[in-house]
C-alpha cells in the first residue's frame, strides 16, 4: 500500500505486516456531525483494506472526555462530567454502528491516562521545555528546533488559530496542564491536562513505539498534530508517526462544517432519513483527502446508486443475468476483489474502484 503523507506530500510505501494506527476521535460534549462521520468511515476503509489483504492492524480511536467545551456543558446543564461524557460516548458509538464502522481495538479516554500525561510533562520539564504561568504549565515552542516541521507553515499565517494569552513567551506556546482546583492532584498543582497532551500520552501508553499511521481531519494538522509531534519528539525522544493522513473538511454551502459555526449536520439527523450504509457510501464517494461539500440531492443520488448495486447483485445471485453467470465462479470473484484492492492500495482511490 502507498499512502500520501501530509508532511512530505509524497506517497510512502507501507510494506509491514503489523500496522499501528491512531485516529483522533471526538470531544464528547454533543452529538457527532458529518465531519466526524467522514473521518471515521474513511479510516475504517483503510483499516478494512489492510485487514482484507492479511495485515495485522492495531487500531486506536480516542475520546476527549475532559475539555473546556465539556466544562461549559456542565455549567449549562447542571450535569456531572461523567454523565455528559458517558451519554455522548454512547451516542457516538451508536452512530458508528449505524455506519458499519469496525469497533477499535482500543478506545482510550483522556481521563483514564492522567498519570501518563503527568509523566510526560515531568519529562518535558526535566529537559527544560516548560515554564509556569499563573494559569498553568506551558510548552516553550522556541526550545524545539523542529517545531512547525509537521505542518510546514509560517507561524504568522496561523496566529488566528492560536490562543492569545499575553503572558506567553511565544504566541505558539501551548498549555500542558491547566490549574484548576476542581480536578487532579499533581506536583505542579491541582489541575487538568491540555488537549494537545492527551493524545500523546495515550499513544505512548498503548503503542510505546512510533506509530505507522496517525490519522485525523485536516483541521487538526495545526496546531493539534503539530503540538502532539513536538511533545513526542521532545519528551519521548522519537517521531510520533511515520505517516500522517488527513481527510478533507466536510462543508455545507462551501463553508467548513463546525459546531462553532452553528452549521453542523448531525449523523443522527441524516440517519432519520437514510440508512447508515447509504450515508457511508455517500461519504466514501470522493477521495478522503478532498474537501466534501454536503448536499441532500447528492446524498439522495448516492442512495440511488447504491440501490442499483444491490439490485444488480441480487439479479446476479439469482442467475437472472445469464451473460454474467461466470461471475459466480469463485476464481473470477477473487480476481475482481484483487483488482479492487490493488486500486485501493493506491492511497485509497475509491473513485477509481467504483468506476
Amino acid at each position: 500500500m502507498r499512502l500520501l503523507d501530509s508532511v512530505t506530500k509524497e506517497k510512502i510505501k507501507l510494506d509491514k505486516k503489523d500496522i499501528s494506527i491512531y485516529l483522533c476521535g471526538p470531544t464528547v460534549y454533543d452529538d457527532a456531525h458529518l465531519g466526524h462521520a467522514r473521518s471515521s468511515v474513511c479510516f475504517d476503509l483503510l483499516r478494512r483494506v489492510l485487514l482484507a489483504q492479511g495485515n495485522r492492524v492495531k487500531f486506536a480511536r480516542n475520546y476527549t472526555d475532559i475539555d473546556d467545551k465539556i466544562l461549559k456543558k456542565m455549567t449549562q446543564s447542571g450535569q456531572t462530567l461523567e454523565e455528559i461524557t458517558e451519554f455522548y460516548i454512547k451516542s457516538y458509538e451508536e452512530d458508528m454502528r449505524a455506519l458499519n464502522v469496525l469497533d477499535p481495538d482500543f478506545k482510550p479516554r483522556a481521563t483514564h491516562y492522567i498519570t501518563a500525561m503527568l509523566d510526560l510533562i515531568k519529562k518535558l520539564a526535566k529537559d527544560g521545555f516548560v515554564y509556569t504561568l499563573e494559569d498553568g504549565i506551558y510548552f516553550d515552542t522556541s526550545k524545539d528546533e523542529k517545531y512547525l516541521s509537521l505542518s510546514n507553515r509560517n507561524l504568522e499565517e496561523n496566529i488566528s488559530r492560536l490562543s492569545n494569552e499575553v503572558q506567553k513567551r511565544n504566541e505558539s506556546d501551548f498549555v500542558l496542564w491547566k490549574f484548576d482546583e476542581n480536578f487532579y492532584e499533581s506536583e505542579f498543582g491541582k489541575g487538568r491536562p491540555g488537549w494537545h497532551t492527551e493524545c500523546v500520552a495515550m499513544i505512548d501508553s498503548i503503542f510505546e513505539n512510533t506509530l505507522d499511521i496517525h490519522a485525523g481531519g485536516i483541521d487538526l494538522l495545526f496546531p493539534h498534530h503539530e503540538n502532539e509531534a513536538a511533545q513526542c519528539r521532545c519528551g519521548c525522544k522519537r517521531k510520533l508517526a511515520n505517516i500522517w493522513l488527513h481527510n478533507g473538511f466536510v462543508k455545507i454551502d462551501g463553508e467548513k462544517m463546525s459546531k462553532s459555526l452553528n452549521n453542523s449536520f448531525f449523523i443522527k439527523d441524516a440517519l432519520k432519513e437514510f440508512m447508515g450504509e447509504a450515508l457511508r457510501f455517500y461519504l466514501l464517494s470522493s477521495h478522503y483527502r478532498s474537501h466534501f461539500n454536503y448536499s441532500l440531492s447528492d446524498l439522495e443520488n448516492a442512495k440511488k446508486r447504491l440501490d442499483k448495486f444491490y439490485r444488480l447483485k441480487k439479479r446476479l445471485d439469482l442467475g437472472e443475468i445469464s451473460d454474467f453467470d461466470v461471475l459466480n465462479d469463485i476464481e473470477i470473484k477473487s480476481e475482481i476483489t484483487k483488482q479492487i484492492l490493488e486500486i485501493l492500495n493506491d492511497d485509497l482511490n475509491v473513485s477509481k474502484a467504483l468506476a
